[in-house]
Formats: structure tokens, C-alpha cells, sequence
């Protein structure tokens, strides 16, 4: 018997001990629970349904035993009083006019696409070691820092680095810059206008978000340019906000797309890493290096009715989380230039911890939102017996299991999702979808969500009205999520970034 844990499937354990076989009343019993919890939930989740049933037997009952003379004298009373159920009737009309008037448009998302490099920007592990001896810009101590974390990354053979930081030595420049930032950039446009075969001027909105690269002209404007985009069209450049600038990007969308009628928007995300890698010798500032890939995706996104009928999802909820008043979490990923003058993106040792006050704050927003009415009074009752009692009563953890069939953690690296899988009590096929793309594709910031929504359509496990929870963590600190729902059964789109490799997946990641 595994007497250090349970097994998972991506290698790893789960931390749990396992002291002895439990005998069989232990088992019937956890069974008992098990259903005793389920029935709970059923209970509670129906309860309006279930009280309602009895009111409508009775007046069911009452109506069948009015006999004609009750229903003509139920007409008579209401021919008398016309000028009452005409004004009723008024008031009725407008209060629903204005409630259609007033109400948030649904915001859809038609499509999106994931960039997928050239095979020959791949990196492994033993490219990017030679060429980071080879630059002379890194000590041996450095060097060999670096060779841990790659090894303790979950980051697989196949990653990209852009050319510029293929070339020996690296050649950053500005011009670099702008090749990666139009690859990118235009690659997964491309894909997307081709899947969707929709005109690049009937595009009303832009969003481009890019945390470390922000030429001028923008790259927004880089885009209107290459794609003629139309003269009044709404362009933003969102520039220093971190890996979850993309959720800040659809809810930049979302609110534009509630003021302008009919139209597309279109969000970008993406990072640039020819101009912000580190040569320098400080490990803080290292880790970047070894956990950031080329990456990007475009999402059209519409508030037109029609296009219900062949979009993929519905937006339900952002909700957004800033600690930047919190002096430890503003600059616990910092751009800054070390001892020597180099520049580079600082992570401090407290980001972990950081980050857990941030996504317990967001989730204490998002679970009102989302979770069935069950395990919020679960919630409510243990969190008012430790106020009221003082007692020594853990907090109740919900079940986000029981709100969303899909979570797809940012790909920030594997402590992040070790630790969300762990707090959020989820099971490995949960974080597989973020396991796989840190994997295949690295830490991409702000776009890694859309690789994993990409790897759950691949695998074909998207079903109708399934919710998915795309949760990231940025610069500044900033937890955000974002909940979208199936409105079909989801199929991988053409040229997807899983296309030719998903049957290899999922792999067994090394410990």
C-alpha cells in the first residue's frame, strides 16, 4: 500500500496519509454522508418548486369547483371596474418596455483563437541552457538556479521564444519587438476573422491588453493599420496590468458593448518578451526567464441577437479583485533594474501568500454570484456560529464544483495551480486543462486561459449550458474572474493550438 499518498494523474500526489484500509462501517458511513450532502443540495436547490406544488394543487382544486354562475359573476365584477385593468394594463406594458429598454445586453462570444509559433522557435530545455551559457551574460550560480526551475517548472520540451532570443548572442531590439508583437498579434487575428468570415469593418470596438511592450505608435493602432479597420472605430491599449489583463479586457468590452448597438468587438491579449528578458544575475528576476513563452489570442465578442444562434458562450460574470493599496502587494511583481542597471520583473517571495488573501476576497464576491443557495448558507451558518460562539470552527470552503463544470486556471506556473487545486478542493481532471497548457505552451500571461478553454473544447468535454471559470492573477496585485456559459455542445475550431497534438495529451508531469 502507497503509504505517502494517493497517485494523481499528472504524476504528483495529493497529500493525503493513508494510516490503514478503513473498515466497513467507516465506508458506509462516508457513502451515508456522501448522499446525506446530495440530498441536501437537491432540497434546498428545489425548494421554491417544492413549496409551490401544494399552493398550486389547492387552487387547482378550487377552480375545478366554481360552477357557471361564479365565472359570470367574476366577468361582471370585471367589466365594472374596465378603467382599473386599463390603467393596470398601461402600467404593466410600460414597466416591462423599460425593463427590456434598461436591461444589460447579453455580451457573446462568436470565437476566439489561440497563436501557436513556427515549430522552429521551439525551446527545451537543453536549447535554452546552451544558449544562456553561451550569451556570457549568467554565472554559474545563476545558470544552474536556472536549470532547477526549469526542471521544477512543469513547462514541457515544446515551448517558443521569439527569434530574436534564438540568435547567439540575443539580439533585442525595438524592430524585434514589433516582429514578434505583429506575429503574434496578426497570426491569431488571421485565424479568427477566417473562422468567423467576418469583415474586418463591421468591427466596432478594439482591445489589445500587453503588460511589459508598449511602442508607440500602440500596438491597437498596429492593428487598425494592417487591418484598415474603420475611422470611428473605439481603440484601447491596456499596458502594465499584469496576467490578468485579459479578464480586464472583456470587461472593458463588455461595458463599451452595453453603450454602442450591434456590433463586434474585438479583444487581444498577449505579451511580448523580446525587450523584458533578463540578463542579469538576480534570481527574482530570473524566474520570468524560465516560465514565460510567445503566446496570444484574439476573441470576437458581439451584443447582436443573431448571433446567438452560433456563438460559443454567453458572458455571465467578471468580477474583479485590486490589493494595490496593500503596500506588499503592489510590488510583489515589479519591473525595477538591479544592482548592475539591468532591467528586469522582480517576483517576491511573498506572491504565493499574496495571492490566496487576493482570490479569497474575489471568490467571497464571485460565490454570491454563482454557488446554488445551499452551500452559501452552508457558508453563512459556520461563519455566524464562529462570529456569534467564537468558536474554533474552520470556514466553510464551498463547493465551486457544484457552480462551474470547467475551471481554467492561469498558467502563471505550477505552485499557482498546485495551490488553487488544493484550496479550491479540486480534483486533477479540473486543472488538467492549466496542468497541460503550462506544459505545452509555457506561461503565456494574459492569453494562457484561452489555451486551456481551447484544450476542454479539444478533448470534447464542453457540453450546452456547461459554466466554465476562467480565474488570473496580475501585476499590482489583481485577482479577476471571468464566467462563461455553453450555449451548445463546443467543437475545436479550425487551426486551434491543440489540433495536431491532443491525442498526446494529458502527459505525466515529473515531480
Amino acid at each position: 500500500m502507497n503509504q505517502g499518498g494517493v497517485a494523481t494523474a499528472n504524476g504528483g500526489s495529493v497529500g493525503v496519509q493513508i494510516q490503514r484500509s478503513p473498515r466497513l462501517p467507516d465506508f458506509l458511513q462516508s457513502v451515508n454522508l456522501k448522499y446525506v450532502k446530495l440530498g441536501y443540495h437537491y432540497l434546498i436547490s428545489n425548494l421554491l418548486t417544492l413549496c409551490f406544488i401544494p399552493l398550486i394543487a389547492v387552487i387547482s382544486i378550487d377552480v375545478s369547483q366554481m360552477n357557471i354562475n361564479d365565472l359570470h359573476q367574476l366577468w361582471v365584477h370585471l367589466k365594472f371596474n374596465l378603467l382599473s385593468i386599463t390603467i393596470c394594463s398601461a402600467i404593466l406594458v410600460f414597466g416591462l418596455t423599460v425593463y427590456v429598454m434598461t436591461r444589460p445586453r447579453p455580451v457573446y462570444l462568436v470565437d476566439y483563437s489561440c497563436y501557436r509559433a513556427p515549430d522552429h522557435l521551439k525551446a527545451s530545455y537543453a536549447r535554452f541552457m546552451k544558449h544562456s551559457r553561451l550569451t556570457g551574460d549568467f554565472d554559474e550560480s545563476s545558470l544552474e538556479f536556472q536549470r532547477k526551475i526549469l526542471e521544477r517548472s512543469g513547462l514541457g520540451q515544446e515551448t517558443y521564444f521569439p527569434k530574436a532570443m534564438h540568435d547567439i548572442p540575443p539580439t533585442p531590439s525595438m524592430a524585434a519587438a514589433r516582429e514578434e508583437a505583429e506575429e503574434v498579434m496578426f497570426g491569431a487575428l488571421d485565424i479568427l476573422l477566417k473562422n468567423t468570415n467576418v469583415n474586418p469593418k463591421d468591427i466596432g470596438i478594439l482591445v489589445v491588453n500587453c503588460s511589459l511592450f508598449n511602442p508607440t505608435p500602440s500596438l491597437s493602432a498596429m492593428i487598425v493599420n494592417k487591418y484598415k479597420l474603420r475611422g470611428n472605430i473605439r481603440s484601447y491599449n491596456l499596458g502594465g496590468m499584469g496576467c490578468s489583463a485579459g479578464v480586464i479586457a472583456v470587461d472593458l468590452a463588455k461595458d463599451l458593448l452595453q453603450v454602442h448597438r450591434n456590433t463586434y468587438a474585438v479583444v487581444l491579449s498577449t505579451e511580448n518578451i523580446t525587450q523584458n528578458w533578463y540578463f542579469g544575475n538576480n534570481k527574482s528576476m530570473l524566474i520570468p526567464n524560465c516560465l514565460f513563452r510567445v503566446g496570444g489570442s484574439a476573441l470576437l465578442l458581439s451584443n447582436k441577437s443573431k448571433d446567438s444562434q452560433r456563438a460559443k458562450y454567453k458572458l455571465i460574470h467578471v468580477v474583479r479583485t485590486h490589493r494595490g493599496a496593500d503596500d506588499k502587494a503592489f510590488r510583489c511583481v515589479y519591473q525595477e533594474q538591479d544592482d548592475a542597471g539591468k532591467t528586469g520583473v522582480s517576483l517576491s517571495k511573498d506572491l504565493m501568500a499574496i495571492a490566496g488573501v487576493a482570490l479569497k476576497t474575489n471568490i467571497t464576491t464571485l460565490g454570491p454570484l454563482v454557488l446554488p443557495i445551499s452551500e452559501q448558507l452552508l457558508f453563512f451558518s459556520t461563519l455566524l456560529v464562529k462570529k456569534l460562539f467564537n468558536a474554533t470552527v474552520k470556514p466553510y470552503i464551498p463547493d465551486f464544483k457544484l457552480a462551474f463544470d470547467h475551471f481554467c486556471i492561469h498558467a502563471g506556473g505550477r505552485a499557482v495551480i498546485d495551490e488553487l487545486e488544493k484550496n479550491l478542493q479540486l480534483l486533477p481532471i479540473h486543472v488538467e486543462a492549466s496542468r497541460m497548457t503550462l506544459h505545452r505552451f509555457g506561461n503565456t500571461s494574459s492569453s494562457s486561459i484561452w489555451y486551456e478553454l481551447s484544450y476542454i473544447e479539444a478533448k470534447g468535454r464542453m457540453r450546452k449550458r456547461n459554466r466554465v471559470w476562467q480565474i488570473a492573477f496580475g501585476s499590482g496585485f489583481k485577482c479577476n474572474s471571468a464566467v462563461w456559459e455553453a450555449l451548445r455542445n463546443v467543437k475545436p475550431s479550425s487551426n486551434g493550438p491543440w489540433e495536431d497534438c491532443i491525442d498526446n495529451y494529458p502527459v505525466k508531469i515529473s515531480t
